[in-house]
């Protein structure tokens, strides 16, 4: 064999695999320390891009669940308030049962004052329930119409003949321009997209014009006489006064819950001129309380609603993070194993090195 001392060979071998032993042990040990089997991109750039993608989804999802519990915590402080109005309700017919009968010609007053009464809790309950401090019986989740000319109240509206508006698809904060002609056709725009349709301007009687392209359906009473002179360039910009909860992470109708709650008043259920002692009163009341029932059924199916977004959040944030978990998290005992083999290299390469170094002084026996 050639003995050589320029270069030592074996010892620059040993020495290169004593340093891949040690990189992996010290890769090792970085792993086992943080859970973690991608720890900077350069272990896996492919995987740390989508798992950081998913982490991302997953806190989202997490915030998601958040929403929907405070939706149901919501409907809960609303369904509350309708409970105790029911309460009312039922009191009312009582009232008017015993008020309306012959027998109680003497405690008529009596009856009217806590008729009177009963109506006014209906009022101050539906004002005074709140949540997080936003009003949650006086028309939650529905839109709240400003008018650039000032028409902010039913009351206005109804002085030029706009009775209503219906909001199914517009988009907050975004104005809207209508403009009308002596020819009987209503134009909407919202900068982006337009429609026409054509509607009656004399007093004939009430109509509704659908702008479906728009989202906007305008329901007009029989004193509508705006004209070009009037109507034309009244904008309208519609903010939601809330409503609509986050149950996902993309900005897509499926990716949110709009939750409405009906207004409950005593002009809402038609019972401001209950007394208690016109036998009309009977049926006026069982109509309220028919449609509080209606109003108390819709939050039971919003609350439902919400229960089954809340049970498949939970699914997603499971799954999604084991699979996060699949791309980016250690496994220990695998891990263990190689920093084992890697750890045994590293003694066996020390001594291995060692030897190397030592083969050289052989040469010494030559020069004897």
């Amino acid at each position: 064999m050639g003995l050589r001392i320029q270069h030592n060979i074996a010892a620059m071998n040993a020495h290169r695999q004593l340093g891949i032993a040690d990189a992996g042990m010290n890769k090792s040990l970085e792993r086992l320390s943080s859970g973690y089997r991608i720890n900077k991109a350069a272990d896996d750039a492919a995987g740390l891009a989508v798992s950081s993608g998913m982490r991302a989804d997953i806190a989202s999802f997490k915030v998601a669940s958040r929403n929907t519990s405070e939706a149901m915590a919501l409907l809960q402080t609303a369904e509350g308030a309708y409970d105790q109005i029911s309460n009312i309700l039922i009191r009312l017919k009582e009232l008017a049962t015993q008020g309306t009968s012959a027998n109680a010609s003497q405690n008529t007053s009596d009856i009217q004052n806590e008729v009177t009464a009963l109506l006014s809790e209906v009022d101050r309950i539906a004002n005074a329930t709140e949540y997080n401090g936003e009003a949650v019986l006086r028309g939650y989740g529905t839109e709240v119409n400003a008018y650039s000319d000032g028409l902010d109240t039913t009351a206005e509206r109804a002085a030029i003949g706009l009775t209503s508006v219906s909001t199914s698809g517009v988009t907050d904060n975004v104005t809207y321009t209508f403009t009308a002609t002596t020819a009987g056709v209503l134009t909407v725009t919202n900068g982006t997209t337009s429609q026409s349709e054509s509607h009656t301007l004399t007093a004939d009687g009430s109509q509704t014009v659908n702008f479906s392209s728009i989202g906007i359906s305008l329901s007009l009473g029989p004193n509508y006489l705006r004209t070009a002179a009037s109507m034309n360039a009244q904008t309208m910009i519609f903010t939601a006064s809330g409503g609509k909860f986050i149950t996902g992470i993309k900005n897509d109708s499926n990716h949110y819950i709009n939750v409405t709650i009906d207004k409950i008043s005593q002009s809402d259920l038609s019972i401001s001129g209950v007394t208690g002692t016109a036998i009309a009163d009977l049926d006026t009341i069982n109509t309220a309380i028919d449609t509080l029932a209606t109003s108390r059924a819709e939050i039971g199916a919003f609350m439902n609603r919400l229960g089954y977004a809340a049970a498949n959040l939970s699914t997603i944030i499971e799954n999604v993070q084991a699979a996060e978990s699949v791309i980016r998290d250690v496994d220990m005992a695998q891990e263990m194993t190689t920093f084992t083999k890697n750890q045994i290299l590293l003694q066996a390469g020390t001594a291995m090195l060692a030897q190397a170094n030592m083969a050289p002084q052989q040469v010494l026996s030559l020069f004897g």
